[in-house]
């Protein structure tokens, strides 16, 4: 008779990568619906052209390196990783300024640390980062105005003319909220600028709906266990508290409104933030790493160079995230204590 051998513990998890990576991307929806609906087609065109971009270069990547081209193309991560580029490009920046990010994304923040599961750095955020640094009028000056504000966007002929021409966006374009509020608060009041009509009170009725669908997105996430509360969270809470703390003034600082619910907050929270490669994998680490974003977000946003700073916060923690990991181990089954730390005695 056949003796069955088991070993222990089994643990049957179904989210694959493939299967992560889709919902991801299906969660991304609301906000994506939302902000082609208030800004106009730019949004599309971008994430068309990040996906077609991405694949091209994974595919002869792999060829380069003499790996099953299709086997890792299924894993949908290429497509993720544009589809967050396209999704935190302006709407109306160049053809080139996409292909750049994608390409510098994918050669450069995957391939170049050995593909999936070896990026020290999120690739979509290093592909944002480096186009943001290398043309910083592109990047600061092509954000599509709402159509709350303007009561009308590009059609999607002239977004195409806009985005491969270099056709004039001027009648379409605007500061974001966040640089707005920055800029016009040194020369008048919290009262003043809430009576422009791209606010609306103390917000942006077009960037807040935006993140409101995409923290909907992200909450269904959470609630499908395909990321874990740890990381938004405390982002959200340590983002809000320097805004309690040091900017309740609405006067002299941007108020928590708009940090909570303009930019790129609750997409770099839920979904760029998360990224299970190149976040902290431990659950304490999670909420130091979280936290130590949200503190970054608002530090770069209030005196900062640029008009949001999710990809930079990001960035900075992943190069924390070995040391993160290393001192909040857990305490493992049959040992007193958890091991911490670089350097740990070996057993003789």
């Amino acid at each position: 008779m056949g003796l069955l051998t088991l070993s222990s513990p089994h643990t049957h998890n179904q989210n694959s990568t493939q299967h992560m990576m889709q919902m991801v991307i299906l969660a991304t929806l609301p906000g994506f619906v939302v902000s082609t609906w208030l800004f106009g087609f730019g949004t599309l065109i971008n994430i068309t052209l990040a996906i077609v971009v991405a694949l091209g270069c994974e595919a002869a990547i792999l060829v380069v390196r003499k790996r099953p081209v299709g086997f890792f193309l299924n894993d949908y991560s290429i497509v993720l990783t544009a589809v967050l580029l396209g999704l935190a490009l302006p709407p109306l920046a160049p053809w080139w300024i996409t292909v750049i990010a994608t390409f510098f994304a994918v050669v450069f923040g995957k391939h170049l640390y050995g593909g999936l599961g070896n990026n020290p750095f999120n690739p979509a955020m290093l592909g944002y980062a480096l186009v943001l640094v290398s043309f910083p009028v592109e990047m600061t000056t092509n954000w599509a105005s709402s159509i709350i504000a303007t009561d009308v966007t590009a059609s999607f002929s002239d977004t195409l003319s806009i985005i491969f021409a270099g056709a004039s966006s001027d009648a379409w374009t605007g500061a974001t909220a966040l640089d707005s509020y920055k800029h016009l608060i040194t020369n008048a009041t919290a009262a003043e600028i809430a009576q422009q009509p791209e606010f609306s009170g103390f917000l942006n009725a077009g960037w807040a709906w935006v993140n409101l669908a995409y923290l909907v997105g992200g909450l269904w996430l959470v609630w499908r266990r395909i990321i874990s509360w740890h990381i938004p969270l405390s982002m959200l809470v340590a983002l809000s508290l320097c805004s309690l703390i040091i900017g309740w003034d609405a006067d002299m600082y941007t108020p928590l409104s708009l940090h909570l619910l303009s930019g790129a907050t609750m997409l770099g929270a839920f979904f760029i933030a998360t990224d299970p490669v190149s976040a902290s994998t431990t659950t304490r680490g999670k909420l130091i790493y979280g936290a130590g974003i949200g503190v970054f977000v608002y530090v770069i946003r209030t005196w900062g160079a640029y008009p949001d700073a999710v990809a930079f916060a990001v960035l900075l923690m992943n190069l924390a995230v070995p040391f993160i990991d290393a001192y909040t181990q857990p305490r493992t089954y049959g040992h007193n204590k958890a091991k911490r730390g670089l350097y740990q005695k070996q057993p003789k």
